[in-house]
């Protein structure tokens, strides 16, 4: 069995799309599965939280928001902005030490320009952080012989218990590293699962506590989060989004045709199979689709037998 998404327009389904997701119990046995989620896979930005933790393991002195930061695919609200600063600052740095592209911020209050303002801003303000904190290079953080993207490769292969199927670059200039869609279920189920004074806790602790510096005020990774305490949720880019929850249950979805428009209503499905829910979370469980302004139809996710 395959999951589909379609979109419904006035009764007419105008697009599909296919879908690969994953959701593991308590036990961390597999309690739905559809697609191929044993190969390996392109996670994106949902690998930070391990980023972040391989930063911790190196020296990484962060802690609450801004340790929730370094994790994020922010916004560009201004709090992220001046939080990217003071990642800096700590560590005897500006903005002009980061190698992530210039990009305009998501939020489109904000009008300004640079490198400060990239959604992934705040890793690679970390990611310079950690290289002070070791004396090691700050102007090659970005090669993967790096002794910083080395330890990060060690970190995911840790908590995946996968090699890695291999190294790419992902959209902010950072090494990126393939591991299958069980092998980031189970790395974020240990985040969980992890100690209450573990640096691997205390990444799944910032992020729960603070959706809105891993994401944005208003994006849909934060609101999972405030409908259901105890979640911890990261997308990536391409239709990727893995979940863990303070119990072990953990998830991830991947939407083939790289589309984040059904990213929340797939991660609502997951998160039912696994037998959480709550009023907050039934709310997002549809995105709806518009015409003039108005809902004219709605996203539905279907099984299909082939």
């Amino acid at each position: 069995m395959s999951l589909v998404v379609e979109v419904v327009r006035s009764g007419f389904v105008e697009s599909r799309h296919e879908v690969r997701m994953l959701a593991l119990d308590t036990a961390g046995t597999p309690a739905e599965a559809h697609g191929a989620v044993h190969v390996p896979a392109s996670p994106r930005s949902t690998m930070k939280p391990l980023q972040a933790l391989a930063m911790l393991h190196n020296g990484l002195n962060l802690g609450g928001e801004l340790l929730a930061l370094a994790c994020a695919s922010h916004a560009g609200e201004p709090f992220h902005v001046d939080g990217v600063k003071k990642i800096l600052a700590g560590a005897g740095l500006d903005e002009s030490a980061l190698r992530c592209p210039e990009d305009y911020p998501e939020d489109r209050r904000v009008t300004d320009f640079g490198r400060v303002h990239m959604n992934c801003s705040g890793k690679h303000a970390a990611m310079l952080a950690t290289c002070v904190a070791n004396d090691w290079p700050t102007a090659s953080y970005l090669e993967v012989t790096h002794p910083l993207q080395r330890a990060i490769r060690t970190t995911v292969e840790e908590l995946s218990g996968e090699r890695i199927a291999a190294s790419g670059v992902d959209g902010c200039g950072a090494p990126l590293f393939f591991v299958s869609m069980l092998g980031v279920a189970k790395a974020f189920r240990s985040l969980a699962l992890a100690g209450a004074d573990s640096r691997e806790r205390a990444v799944f602790d910032a992020m729960r506590a603070h959706p809105e510096w891993t994401s944005g005020t208003h994006r849909q990774e934060a609101a999972l989060m405030r409908a259901l305490p105890g979640l911890m949720v990261k997308a990536g880019a391409e239709g990727f989004q893995a979940f863990a929850f303070e119990d072990g249950r953990a998830g991830v979805i991947k939407i083939e045709d790289g589309s984040g428009r059904a990213r929340t209503p797939l991660t609502v499905m997951a998160l039912r199979s696994l037998g959480l829910t709550s009023p907050p979370l039934d709310a997002l469980a549809t995105h709806h689709v518009l015409g003039g302004g108005e809902p004219v139809g709605e996203l539905r996710v279907r099984t299909v037998h082939r």
